[in-house]
């Protein structure tokens, strides 16, 4: 299946949110809590609400990044 050019900025923020909110949760989890018996279901937990807050924030901000972006740079 592929998706449409001017939907990627979506597709971009979605992946970006899921792999930031997945390895900042690991290691703030790791910090916290240190490698307990429920670490998995702990980081988990950290990772969804992480996630949940993340995509909402991507999808506001990549457009914006992207036109500062577009006017710091020339072809």
């Amino acid at each position: 299946m592929k998706i449409k050019k001017k939907y990627s900025w979506i597709l971009f923020a979605f992946f970006m949110s899921l792999m930031m909110s997945f390895s900042i949760s690991f290691v703030l989890t790791l910090i916290n809590a240190g490698l307990i018996p429920d670490f998995l279901s702990v980081w988990m937990r950290g990772f969804t609400i992480g996630f949940i807050v993340a995509l909402p924030i991507a999808l506001i901000v990549v457009p914006i990044i992207r036109k500062v972006v577009d006017r710091l740079t020339i072809d």
